[in-house]
């Protein structure tokens, strides 16, 4: 499997670089491992959000998602980052998880 490079969508990786240290570490590995084509360690599908968009979850002191779609060839998008704070995902971040990916593909179509 090739390498693929990781594109922060908005404001995904100013988000990420704001949690606490071990849940920085913890993402960077398992976007690393995804990068190889391989499987983060806790990940659930988000088909609510779009088709081939996971949800990566990584529990340190809080608990930290990062959605990304990996079903493109050229790269990882990661498209929002955030802290969870109830055990149902808020309407808001899959709502701007779900326009950043519907964002990415009008600008993919135009290539």
């Amino acid at each position: 499997m090739q390498f693929k490079p990781l594109v922060w969508i908005g404001d995904s990786l100013e988000r990420v670089r704001s949690f606490a240290p071990t849940a920085r570490h913890r993402i960077g590995f398992e976007l690393w491992e995804v990068q190889q084509g391989n499987a983060p360690s806790d990940w659930k599908p988000m088909t609510t959000v779009g088709t081939g968009v996971q949800e990566l979850r990584v529990h340190s002191e809080r608990a930290y998602r990062v959605l990304y779609v990996a079903t493109f060839p050229e790269a990882i998008y990661v498209l929002h980052a955030f802290e969870k704070r109830s055990r149902k995902t808020p309407d808001t971040d899959k709502d701007l998880a779900r326009t950043r990916l519907r964002n990415l593909i009008r600008e993919r179509d135009r290539r």
